[in-house]
């Protein structure tokens, strides 16, 4: 048998499938699993033994974590920066077999926005001096990674104060240019909420906060971001039509018109993301949808009976630089990227890519 969950992570991120491996699942008396490009598959490994899964949650999250873990919760997070392992985020919970592991392995250096395949207007947000930018999509999809890119592009170019707050921190960034500030959840503050009480009073001029989790963090973030702040976060929507109605739907109806423009004049931007297997079989290919605060779109977010027509503008907004989900899919089919399946698969708008297809 193996000797420990370490052995297992080595041998995975000195594997041929490394750069394309995101996560690996650890069960005791049960042989390991991996995602590589997406899929799940078993390791051709030995069985773990469950007292190796303990000692590694007992070396690597925090006291505070492990009591959770061991409590009436039942699960804790927690990420490393190890010199052997690698940067690690951390899922470990209780399950009919014991402590069970979820790991996302996460590359060393910060990702470079230019690497990332996404259209070129997503690279001027790091530019914004003020104002709210979304990223959406399932998980997995690559949000933390665009917003940990965009970060490191504003470390780079401009002399900022950017305070993140992160569950858990997943890249740690080093100041350049910015002066940069990272909290994580359970660690440095018990919640999103409660870190943003005290958050504008830090002076900052970027805020990153992990995901929108309840009113209180979007009314919060809605505020910094319409008093003089650039705010970046994450919504696990799939289009922008529907990540608006989710940030307005949670507010009380008497709240409702007052979040409608407080987003028409804070909103900068929402990028839906997918990640799609490449055509050659090995990695994927980001694709996305744009949304940009156009003086139309700006109208649509102020009225519940306009906002049906967002999409309908994206559609018609490229030039803007805007783009559909299925745009972007039928452009990477177009060029070879992708496949013709992948792209149906991906998309919440099959017919739009079928009918695109029959048109060439």
């Amino acid at each position: 048998m193996l000797a420990d969950v370490e052995q297992v992570i080595q041998i995975v991120r000195q594997s041929t499938f490394a750069a394309s491996t995101s996560d690996v699942h650890v069960n005791g008396n049960d042989a390991p699993w991996y995602r590589v490009d997406g899929v799940i598959a078993r390791m051709d490994l030995p069985h773990i033994e469950a007292e190796s899964i303990r000692f590694f949650c007992e070396t690597h999250l925090s006291k505070k974590e492990y009591e959770r873990l061991n409590g009436i919760l039942g699960a804790a997070d927690g990420a490393i920066a190890h010199p052997t392992l690698g940067a690690i985020r951390i899922h470990a919970f209780r399950a009919e077999n014991g402590l069970a592991l979820s790991l996302r392995l996460l590359r060393e250096a910060l990702p470079e926005l230019a690497m990332l395949g996404l259209p070129e207007i997503v690279s001027t947000f790091a530019g914004f001096s003020s104002g709210l930018v979304l990223f959406t999509g399932p998980t997995g999809c690559g949000k933390s990674t665009v917003l940990a890119a965009l970060i490191n592009e504003i470390n780079k170019k401009y002399p900022r104060h950017v305070l993140t707050v992160e569950d858990p921190i997943e890249y740690r960034h080093r100041s350049m240019k910015s002066l940069i500030r990272q909290r994580e959840i359970g660690r440095d503050v018990s919640s999103y909420a409660e870190s943003l009480r005290g958050l504008l009073r830090a002076d900052p001029d970027v805020i990153l906060i992990g995901e929108l989790r309840d009113p209180e963090v979007m009314s919060a973030c809605l505020q910094a971001s319409e008093t003089g702040h650039l705010v970046f976060s994450t919504l696990h929507t799939s289009e922008a039509a529907e990540t608006v109605q989710r940030i307005v739907g949670v507010f009380e109806g008497s709240r409702q018109e007052q979040v409608r423009v407080q987003l028409a004049q804070a909103l900068q931007a929402i990028v839906s993301l997918r990640l799609v297997p490449d055509s050659s079989g090995r990695g994927r290919r980001a694709a996305c949808e744009v949304l940009l605060n156009s003086s139309a779109v700006r109208s649509q977010l102020m009225s519940p009976e306009k906002a049906v027509q967002i999409r309908n503008t994206i559609e018609t907004s490229r030039k803007e630089g805007m783009q559909t989900l299925e745009m972007d899919l039928t452009r990477l089919v177009a060029n070879d990227l992708i496949s013709y399946e992948a792209a149906i698969a991906a998309s919440d708008y099959p017919d739009q890519i079928r009918i695109a297809a029959g048109a060439r």
